[in-house]
């Protein structure tokens, strides 16, 4: 249910952009690895610096009038989000409450409870990406483009990312009402959203009307990736008609750096360079192809957006690099970081960046991201096809498509578009993600 609302604008403040889950945390990181509540510095050995920490914290228990909201929990966890802020590496290394953690084990699973929705922080707003398809979120109305502004009556000015995303998901069944700003709206809406199980599937893929060439989707590098890649590209392999492979990256949050050496093996010949890391020492650590690859010579064009980040870069740099594949679209992100997950003692955590990605001819992707090799814009709220569409379509259904990206990939691999219209579909089978 969507109806009008208004609100005050305030101006926002800039903060960089990355795609996370709006039902769970995102997969910010590639390398979540296991918990550590061991001090790496001795007292002793800790700056003096952090005396003045004690002296502010103490001023505030002893003087601070309104003595209700002195709350040492919240004190404790804003003096750590501000400290890893002061890192600048924003949207990447972050601090986790403990229900916070649930949500990000729970991100890495695949399945969740929530309204269905990617967002990132775009200029200090949090944007919708897409809804997922067949979403709560969808079904109610909510389009890519769309700009929350309060969520349940609750302003979400000055509020980070993973707290919005707090705020949104919740069990299924339960309902919560988004404020949102549309593009093309003068005024505010108001959605109602009931909350569901979610299953999201991480690599989907349907054979494309009409052509010899195949789509795959890989929505997130979670720990099935290897087993559904391989599994979908055996079907692809036996058929003796497939021209290509036409992969799409784009809104790819990233996910498990191993998932994205896997996903590589698959299109990288043996032994072939897919990623260096380096570490705050500046060791460095190789990761090459291995193993068995099911589409090592099929023709590949990748889709990347901005919104792909992190193994979704990996994959992409490692791809373009090694003259494997052409990269259509935007140039993405540019996280770029291994996240090791560090677990505090009352079952909160940080994830902080302990390498840096190199890609195979040493480039760097934090900050700079993976450039296309043909540049194709498309605006956010831009509808983007998907494997259930495609499998859906049948052979006499040509319409109007608006995935550009989409269709400069068809041209790539050989394939004529013609006047005549190439998919005509109802206006609720777009979607931006699968």
């Amino acid at each position: 249910m969507i109806r009008p609302a208004r609100i005050k604008f305030a101006r926002r403040v800039a903060l960089s952009a990355v795609i996370f889950w709006l039902t769970a945390l995102a997969f910010v990181g590639g390398n979540i690895s296991g918990f550590s509540i061991r001090s790496a510095m001795a007292a002793e050995e800790r700056p003096s610096q952090f005396l003045i920490f004690w002296e502010a914290w103490d001023y505030v228990v002893a003087h601070f009038v309104d003595r209700e909201r002195v709350d040492f929990a919240a004190m404790t966890y804003g003096a750590i989000e501000g400290m890893l802020a002061s890192l600048g590496d924003e949207g990447h290394t972050t601090f986790l409450s403990p229900d916070a953690v649930r949500f990000h084990q729970t991100s890495l699973e695949g399945s969740f409870e929530g309204i269905g929705a990617y967002v990132s922080m775009e200029e200090g707003e949090v944007l919708i990406v897409a809804p997922i398809d067949g979403s709560p979120a969808e079904q109610a109305g909510i389009l890519a483009g769309d700009v929350i502004l309060e969520v349940d009556g609750n302003p979400v000015e000055g509020k980070s990312l993973d707290q919005v995303i707090f705020l949104v998901r919740g069990p299924a069944n339960s309902e919560v009402v988004l404020t949102v700003r549309r593009p093309e709206v003068r005024e505010p809406l108001q959605v109602l959203i009931t909350r569901a199980r979610i299953e999201v599937p991480s690599v989907s893929w349907s054979p494309i009307p009409n052509t010899d060439i195949s789509y795959i989707r890989i929505s997130q590098f979670t720990a099935s990736v290897d087993r559904e890649l391989e599994a979908a590209l055996r079907e692809i392999s036996e058929a003796q008609s497939n021209q290509g492979i036409i992969l799409d990256l784009r809104n790819n949050p990233g996910g498990f750096l191993q998932q994205a050496i896997q996903a590589n093996s698959q299109f990288l010949p043996k032994g072939d360079l897919i990623l260096i890391e380096t570490d705050a020492n500046q060791n460095q650590t190789v990761h090459r192809s291995r193993g068995l690859g099911y589409a090592r010579e099929m023709p590949l064009v990748v889709l990347i957006n901005k919104s792909t980040a992190s193994a979704g870069e990996i994959t992409a740099g490692a791809l373009k690099e090694n003259e494997r594949a052409l990269l259509i679209g935007e140039t993405t992100f540019g996280t770029g970081t291994v996240l090791n997950q560090f677990g505090l003692s009352d079952g909160s955590a940080i994830l902080l960046g302990v390498t840096n990605w190199l890609t195979p001819d040493g480039n760097l992707i934090k900050g700079q991201g993976v450039t296309p090799d043909l540049e194709v814009t498309q605006p956010p709220s831009s509808k983007h096809v998907s494997a259930d569409l495609l499998r859906n379509l049948k052979a006499d259904q040509f319409g109007m498509i608006e995935d550009d990206q989409f269709l400069k990939a068809l041209e790539q691999l050989g394939i004529e578009l013609y006047a005549a219209p190439i998919l005509n579909a109802a206006p609720h089978d777009f979607v931006t993600h699968d």
